[in-house]
């Protein structure tokens, strides 16, 4: 029995240590995979042979994407070995590219929207409520972790859920084709993971998902009842940016 409990604790510790110093590269190369699967349904149709030539933003946007993942990984990857000189330099990078990523997605939202619309493929302008929620909530979430770089347990929770909260835009293609809530559901459970990670490795939970988390789902659930039950405000400014 006692050599039981001894083995018991033994590869709880073992687990606890790979938690505490792979869980956050291992979820960079995570969202990676996701993204990859996700816009791999729909990329060549719609971006590399498209029938209909798309906007040219989405051009821009789509290597903007990538590079934030790149730049995800390549961070999460220097933290692990602990080389903070070029991770604070590639930080600045990281700061600059957000900003590009906010503006370019708001950009990508009217302009797709425009399309749609033009090309009867969605009559509703009203999902713009989904797009400028995303960067709304990247933008806020990128903010507070350059506000807090030098407290480097909140700072790194921020940057993981930033990057998860643009992953809607890869998980609404997953087949089979689904309603957009559970797409929402699919990237907060993405990040509970780091909720779990804590109350594995620290036996708490981090402030950044006991407030983060909740406010997350209180903005999913604004952006989709805009979209779902708009009322006449939301239409006019949706229309008046449409046309």
């Amino acid at each position: 029995m006692a050599v039981q409990n001894v083995m018991a604790s033994g590869n709880s510790t073992n687990v606890v240590a790979l938690l505490d110093r792979w869980f956050y590269f291992g979820m960079s190369l995570l969202i990676a995979i996701i993204a990859m699967y996700g816009f791999g349904q729909t990329i060549d149709r719609n971006l590399i042979h498209p029938t209909i030539p798309r906007p040219f933003i989405l051009y821009v946007h789509a290597p903007l994407f990538v590079a934030w993942v790149g730049i995800f990984i390549a961070q999460t990857s220097l933290v692990r070995s602990r080389n903070m000189r070029w991770h604070r330099r590639l930080g600045i990078s990281a700061a600059v590219l957000g900003i590009f990523m906010v503006g370019s997605g708001i950009a990508v939202a009217i302009a797709m929207r425009k399309f749609d619309i033009a090309n009867h493929l969605s009559k509703k302008p009203e999902f713009l409520s989904i797009p400028f929620s995303d960067m709304i909530v990247f933008a806020v979430l990128l903010a507070l972790a350059v506000h807090w770089r030098r407290k480097p347990e909140i700072h790194r929770r921020l940057m993981l859920v930033a990057t998860c909260a643009l992953l809607d835009a890869a998980i609404t293609r997953f087949p089979p084709a689904h309603p957009f809530w559970m797409t929402y559901v699919g990237v907060d459970l993405i990040i509970s993971f780091g909720l779990l990670r804590d109350l594995i490795v620290l036996r708490r939970v981090n402030p950044v998902y006991l407030y983060g988390l909740p406010a997350l789902v209180a903005a999913q659930a604004v952006a989709l009842l805009l979209y779902a039950y708009p009322p006449q405000w939301w239409s006019a400014v949706c229309q008046a940016l449409v046309t």
